[in-house]
Formats: structure tokens, sequence, C-alpha cells
């Protein structure tokens, strides 16, 4: 059974920081803005080594296999491939890596998503406390997995609500995601590859999508997306 942990004193690797036998954990970073890299990179300093970083999710496939990281920590959301569809390869070309998603999302499908589709081993959202981003990456560096504190329990709300009726039915952002691409002529595949996604996934959001709004045809999926206006005419 895997171990979940989201506090520093679940783990209490601070012990060996002060003992001074804690060894320096390798890190790898992967997001499209130098800025936020330059900042993630000055709050591991102190404990970690950052052996590379890179701008999209090909580069840091890549750039894995040849520096050998213990932890990846990836912008859920890049040009070209994003982090889930980068953690999907990197559980073949750098399988001893521990990947943390940051992602701007709080949505519970993506925290489904990163962790039974991506193999992700973490994930912390970008609102959370600087501190908890070290706190993470030393989690994962131990074998344990991580899930932000301001994930857990709105995902665990949203798990344990009861469903709603179609007529009250809301979809998330991922949903909203896969029908406005639906509503644009996107086949499957298509959704896969922008979005990051196996294409059997693709078309469950679609099958999902069509019984949750008791919709029967692409047709009336375009025509609901811009009666909500998910779509413009122009």
């Amino acid at each position: 059974m895997a171990n979940w942990a989201g506090r520093p004193q679940n783990l209490d690797v601070s012990r060996f920081d002060r003992m001074g036998i804690g060894p320096r954990i390798k890190v790898l970073l992967a997001d499209d803005h130098r800025l936020l890299r330059e900042g993630v990179r000055a709050l591991l300093s102190d404990y970690c080594d950052v052996v590379g970083e890179a701008s999209s999710g090909e580069e840091a496939v890549a750039m894995a296999a040849r520096v050998r990281p213990q932890v990846i920590v990836i912008d859920i959301q890049m040009p070209g491939m994003g982090g889930l569809a980068a953690a999907r390869q990197l559980a073949k070309t750098a399988p001893a890596a521990r990947v943390l998603i940051l992602s701007q999302y709080t949505d519970e499908e993506y925290v489904i998503e990163a962790f039974s589709e991506a193999g992700a081993a973490g994930y912390m959202v970008k609102t959370d406390a600087a501190s908890e981003l070290l706190n993470a990456v030393r989690i994962l560096a131990a074998g344990q997995r991580y899930l932000s504190p301001t994930v857990a329990p709105i995902v665990l709300e949203r798990l344990n609500r009861p469903a709603k009726s179609v007529a009250g039915a809301e979809l998330t952002r991922r949903e909203r995601e896969v029908l406005k691409l639906i509503s644009e002529g996107a086949t499957a595949k298509d959704i896969a590859r922008r979005l990051g996604i196996s294409p059997k996934t693709a078309q469950a959001h679609r099958e999902n999508l069509k019984q949750k709004l008791n919709l029967r045809s692409t047709a009336e999926m375009v025509r609901y997306a811009i009666k909500h206006k998910l779509i413009r005419l122009d």
C-alpha cells in the first residue's frame, strides 16, 4: 500500500538536517517560465541540488535520462507536452525518478488523473505556502506520496458528494475543456494530444459528458456548448 503524507511531521526528515547527515536531493525542474524556475531553485537550494532545468515536457523527458534526478518538479501546463503527458513518458524513461506535479488546478479530476494515469508521486498547488515545496520534495525522495493540503479536503469532499441529477449537473474544468474541443471538431486522438491524456481517457470523457448532460450526438453537444458560451460563433 502506498504511503501518503502532507505535512512535515508525517515524515520527520528535519532531524537528519539537524544532525548534518541528510544527503542532498537531486532535483530536475521543468517549467516554461524561467522566473518560476529560478524561484523554485532558490527555495530548494539549502537542501537540494538542481541537476537540470527544462522549459518543456519533451526537454524534461530527454534530460531526466541523462542527469538521473531523484525528484522531478514539473508544471502541469506547458507548450507542447504538458506535465501529465511528460510524467507518463518519465515513468518509462526514468522510472527511478519521482514526479511532483506543480499545478494551478484544485479540481479533483486533475489530481486523480495525475496519480492514476500519469503515474505521478505528488501533486502540489501553486497557491500553497512556499515551505510546502521543500516538504513535498523531501517526502517524494523518501519514497512516499504527497498530496497538497489545499487539495486533500476538496478531493475528499467532492468524491463523497452525492451525484447530482442531470438537470443540475455541473461540469468540471476538464469536462469543459473536452466539450469545447469536441465542439471545435476534435477527435478523441486530437483531444488526447491537446490535453496530454490517452485516447481511451478522452473517449471516456466524451461518453461521460453525453450521459451527464443527457445528450445523444455530437451535434447536441455543439449546441449545448454554444448555448452555455463555451465556444463562440464568429
